[in-house]
């Protein structure tokens, strides 16, 4: 893994910016920290259906998004290393990174856990009171180092989003402090986030031993980063058939790809109630409608313009490279203004042809949801061998199989779910045309089942022996009765930002001292 991923950063990491040895040594640091050999390995979940399952939760905090930020993490602190060399603690020039995020759970702690104990760096994560899952809330907020802030903000969301964005527009705030991202708008993020395509596809290979295997990647989806990384891995050559967006019932992603129409669809009061608190269902943003997956609980996905681009550059009768760059800029800046402004937009059908290339799309149920779950967990795990090719060790985060049965956690099997859907329609297909119905599916697996337990529970209550306490990873055992550090926050961004610049300072004071 920690190869390949050096291959595909060196493409776009000049070694006059990162020196070969540089670049390795950071990749290594980065995922020395995961519990899994293969950092990211694939297990079969059919063997008959070519169901395959990429687990991306090994991890420090059992999500995917640790794959980009313990890189993005140890990228921060490389840069602000070389640029303070030779500078004392006391020089005016030495440079100091503010990192400012907000989050619903599983950004806040993947950021905290990649940047704790960095050198230069304060990070200041904020997640809104009372509403995010105890064991998020505990993954932040027991990372004791002096540098990793954590602001409870009396309100939601949409207010400590707010609060970001007010911080990084204020220039007052930015002619004295320099503020850094995590969020998946950061390059960096989408760029680590290629390699476990990659890597998922060379280990199929070798299972199969087919030079050229059909296969499809299926991604649980909201703010559409992890899939965008999907399509930048296949315009750099990854052969995937498909790559199916996989929603919960915030769906504006797949009304789209059925319509091409892009439209917000708020929903409030009783018609938005739905999902777990103890999951952290309240942390989500208003207007959304509250599921079991709240890590997709959005109204627009963030990284979705991103997509537009590509797709209105491909579709443009314009033959000069720059003017073609600008027009399709143009379009998209129309578009999002319209979405601002109106609720949404639509677009025409060759930009919807074009978009159905590369992608189709499942919107999933909380009901089919538990099914899933259920489903899966009935029947038994093959034993043989992971995808990869390997025989198949012991599991390398605890809590993921019980007795043989593998559990899934909501999100997952939002993804398995439209994985089964893909299987069946490609089935259908291959009878009628007499096409290939060996096409592999790999699911990702996109956080473990311990972080979102309750709806696990809920699905598998009924299975005689099983109680998450069996299963649960021996790093969240006694996680929430661990010490505690944690700032309330008025919904404020004056208030944050004074709280930021105090203890900016006393941290630099400190190190003065």
């Amino acid at each position: 893994f920690e190869e390949l991923a050096y291959e595909i950063y060196s493409l776009y990491i000049s070694r006059e910016e990162i020196p070969e040895q540089d670049l390795k040594d950071l990749i290594h640091k980065s995922y020395s920290t995961f519990r899994a050999k293969d950092i990211t390995p694939s297990v079969t979940l059919d063997e008959q259906k070519n169901l395959h399952l990429l687990e991306l939760f090994h991890g420090p905090t059992f999500a995917f998004k640790d794959v980009a930020l313990q890189f993005l993490g140890n990228l921060f602190e490389y840069f602000l290393v070389r640029r303070n060399k030779g500078k004392e603690p006391q020089d005016p020039s030495r440079e100091h990174l503010t990192v400012v995020g907000a989050t619903s759970g599983d950004t806040g702690s993947a950021a905290i856990y990649g940047l704790r104990g960095k050198k230069d760096v304060s990070v200041f994560i904020m997640h809104p009171k009372g509403k995010v899952s105890p064991i998020q809330e505990a993954q932040m907020t027991t990372v004791l180092d002096a540098n990793v802030h954590n602001l409870a903000v009396e309100g939601t969301f949409d207010d400590c989003q707010d609060i970001v964005k007010a911080l990084f527009a204020d220039p007052d705030m930015n002619s004295t402090h320099r503020l850094a991202a995590v969020n998946s708008i950061n390059w960096a993020r989408i760029l680590a986030q290629i390699t476990y395509y990659f890597y998922a596809y060379f280990s199929l290979v070798r299972k199969t031993g087919q030079s050229n295997p059909t296969f499809r990647f299926i991604v649980p989806t909201g703010n559409f980063g992890d899939i965008m990384a999907g399509y930048f891995a296949t315009r750099m050559g990854l052969p995937a058939d498909k790559l199916i967006i996989a929603t919960n019932e915030n769906d504006i992603l797949h009304r789209f790809w059925k319509t091409g129409f892009y439209e917000k669809m708020p929903v409030h009061g009783k018609e938005a109630e739905g999902g777990l608190v103890e999951d952290g269902v309240k942390a989500a943003e208003s207007g959304v409608k509250e599921t079991l997956t709240p890590a997709m609980d959005i109204l627009v996905s963030s990284n979705f313009e991103r997509l537009l681009w590509f797709l209105a550059y491909r579709t443009s009768s314009v033959e000069e490279t720059n003017r073609r760059r600008m027009e399709a800029g143009e379009k998209v800046k129309t578009w999002l203004d319209a979405l601002k402004k109106d609720g949404g937009f639509g677009v025409n059908k060759e930009i919807l042809a074009a978009a159905k290339e590369n992608f189709d799309s499942e919107r999933v149920s909380d009901k089919q949801t538990i099914q899933t779950i259920k489903d899966i967990y009935g029947a038994s795990v093959p034993s043989a061998t992971q995808t990869n090719g390997h025989p198949t060790p012991a599991p390398a985060t605890t809590g993921t199989q019980h007795n043989g049965h593998y559990i899934l956690d909501p999100h997952s099997a939002i993804g398995i779910t439209a994985s089964l859907r893909s299987i069946t329609a490609c089935t259908e297909s291959a009878q009628k045309t007499g096409g290939d119905p060996a096409i592999h599916h790999i699911s990702l697996a996109t956080a473990h089942p311990a972080k979102f337990s309750h709806a696990v529970e809920l699905a598998l209550k009924d299975v005689e022996g099983f109680t998450f306490e069996k299963v649960l990873p021996e790093q969240f055992v006694g996680l929430e009765e661990k010490d505690k550090r944690c700032l309330d926050a008025p919904a404020s961004w004056e208030r944050v930002k004074g709280i930021v610049r105090e203890l900016v300072e006393k941290e630099v004071q400190a190190k003065m001292a």
